[in-house]
C-alpha cells in the first residue's frame, strides 16, 4: 500500500459533503428534541465530535493525507418518516486532494456519538446510507449522487439537487 504523490498537483478549492441516517425509536427522537438525555445536549455533542474526527481522518485512515481543512460543519434534520436523524457534514479545503474521506468521516463519528449518548434507553438504533452525496473541486470536478428514480441527478452534468433531507417529516 502506498499514500499517493499529490505534490505536482496544483492546490484548488475543493469541497465535500456526506449523509448518514441514525434511525432509531420514536422515544428516542423524542429525548434528543426535548433536550433531556441524560448525558446531556446529544446533537451539540455530536457535531463537535464530527468536526473534530473530520480534522483527524488522517490519524485514522492509514492512507489519507493530512490537510489544513478550512471548514468543517455538521448539521442535523430530525425525521418522523423514517424515525431518526439524518446527519450531514461539509467540509472545505484549499489543497491538493480532497475531502471526501474527512466529510465521510465527519458523519460516521456524528452518528457513533448519537448512539454513544443515547445507547442506554435505545440500543436498537442502526446507522444507515452513509455516503457522498456532493463533491466539487480538483481534477475530476463537480459531482453528485445518484437520487433514486431521478435520471438529472449523478455526475453527467451534476444538474440535480442532492439528496439531502430537510426539517421534521410529519
Amino acid at each position: 500500500a502506498n499514500m499517493v504523490d499529490v505534490s505536482a498537483k496544483q492546490s484548488t478549492d475543493r469541497v465535500a459533503r456526506a449523509q448518514g441516517f441514525v434511525a432509531m425509536d420514536a422515544k428516542t427522537l423524542e429525548l434528543i428534541e426535548s433536550g433531556s438525555a441524560k448525558k446531556g445536549d446529544v446533537l451539540a455533542t455530536a457535531r463537535i465530535a464530527g468536526i473534530m474526527a473530520a480534522k483527524k481522518t488522517s490519524d485514522l485512515i492509514p492512507l489519507c493525507h493530512p490537510l489544513a481543512i478550512t471548514k468543517a460543519t455538521v448539521d442535523f434534520s430530525p425525521s418522523l418518516d423514517p424515525i431518526g436523524i439524518y446527519v450531514t457534514a461539509e467540509v472545505k479545503v484549499a489543497g491538493q486532494t480532497g475531502v471526501e474521506m474527512e466529510a465521510m468521516t465527519a458523519v460516521s463519528v456524528a452518528c457513533l456519538t448519537v448512539y454513544d449518548m443515547l445507547k442506554a434507553v435505545d440500543k436498537g438504533m442502526t446507522f444507515e446510507g452513509i455516503r457522498l452525496i456532493e463533491k466539487s473541486g480538483g481534477r475530476s470536478g463537480h459531482w453528485r449522487a445518484t437520487e433514486p428514480g431521478n435520471p438529472d441527478s449523478g455526475d453527467a452534468g451534476a444538474t440535480a439537487s442532492a439528496p439531502a433531507k430537510g426539517g421534521v417529516k410529519r
